[in-house]
C-alpha cells in the first residue's frame, strides 16, 4: 500500500512541487498518474522511491514509514518495488539473461532462484527465445519488455512505470500497456506515469490527475483534458 497524507514538497531553489497531496493506492490496484510537465508527477515518484523526502505530511510505502525510515532500511524498502524507465537503462554489453541475473544477484538470490525466476519472467514478457540476445539486437518494444522483466525478477509488490511507452510507436505502446495490465491481474500493484491520453482512454483504470502540485481529479476514467496534458 502507498499512502500520501497531506504531503508537501519544496526544493532548496524555492520550487513548491507538491501542495497538500493526499491519496491511497491499495495492494493490487492499477493506477495512471497524469498531468502536464512540471505538475509534480516526478516528485511523487521520487518520494515513493525515497530519492527525496517530504517537507511536510506523512508517507507510507509497503509498510515503511518514509518520514522515519533509516538510511540502511531504504534498500530493503526499494526491493519491494520494481521501476521501469522510458529509456530502458539496460546494460548494453550483457545479454538479456545476464541483465536479469545482475538484478537478482544484487539482492543475494541463489543460483536456483535465479534460474527459476528468470525463466518465469521471460516467459511472462514473451522473450523466452531471446535470452541470449544483447539489447542492441532487440527492437524498442522488446527492450522495454526486458526492462519490465528486470523490474519483475525480484518479485516486487509494486511496479512503477515512468513514461514506459514514451519511446515507442502506438502499436508497441499498446502491447506494453496490455502486458502491464496482465502483470496487475496476477496480483502486482501497478502505477503508470504517462502523458499519453489515448492509452489512458483505452483502459478503464483509476486515473489520478495532478496539476500545479495538487490532485485535481481521482477516479476511473478520471479527468484528462487533451489540451492540458
Amino acid at each position: 500500500m502507498i499512502r500520501f497524507i497531506d504531503i508537501y514538497k519544496s526544493y532548496d531553489n524555492g520550487t513548491k512541487a507538491l501542495k497538500g497531496i493526499s491519496m491511497r493506492i491499495d495492494d493490487g490496484e492499477f493506477v495512471f498518474l497524469v498531468g502536464p510537465s512540471g505538475s509534480g508527477k516526478s516528485t511523487i515518484i521520487k518520494l515513493i522511491t525515497a530519492e527525496a523526502a517530504p517537507t511536510e505530511g506523512r508517507l507510507m510505502v509497503n509498510g515503511y514509514n518514509l518520514n522515519t525510515i533509516r538510511p540502511r532500511q531504504v534498500p530493503y524498502m526499494r526491493r519491494t518495488m520494481g521501476v521501469i524507465f522510458q529509456d530502458f537503462r539496460l546494460i548494453e554489453k550483457k545479454s538479456i539473461y545476464e541483465n536479469l541475473v545482475f538484478a537478482m544477484r544484487a539482492v543475494g538470490a541463489s543460483p536456483k532462484e535465479i534460474r527459476t525466476r528468470i525463466a518465469y519472467v521471460l516467459e511472462l514478457v514473451g522473450l523466452s527465445t531471446k535470452a541470449e540476445r544483447r539489447p542492441d539486437e532487440l527492437s524498442g518494444g522488446e527492450q522495454q519488455r526486458v526492462a519490465i522483466a528486470r523490474a519483475l525478477v525480484n518479485n516486487p509488490s509494486v511496479i512503477i512505470a515512468d513514461e514506459p511507452t514514451g519511446n515507442l510507436d502506438p502499436q508497441r505502446s499498446m502491447e506494453i500497456m496490455m502486458l502491464l495490465e496482465k502483470i496487475n491481474e496476477l496480483g502486482t500493484t501497478v502505477l503508470v506515469v504517462t502523458h499519453e491520453k489515448e492509452l489512458v482512454d483505452r483502459f478503464a483504470k483509476r486515473v489520478v490527475a495532478i496539476e500545479n502540485g495538487r490532485i485535481i481529479s481521482d477516479g476511473v476514467g478520471g479527468y484528462y483534458d487533451n489540451e492540458t496534458f
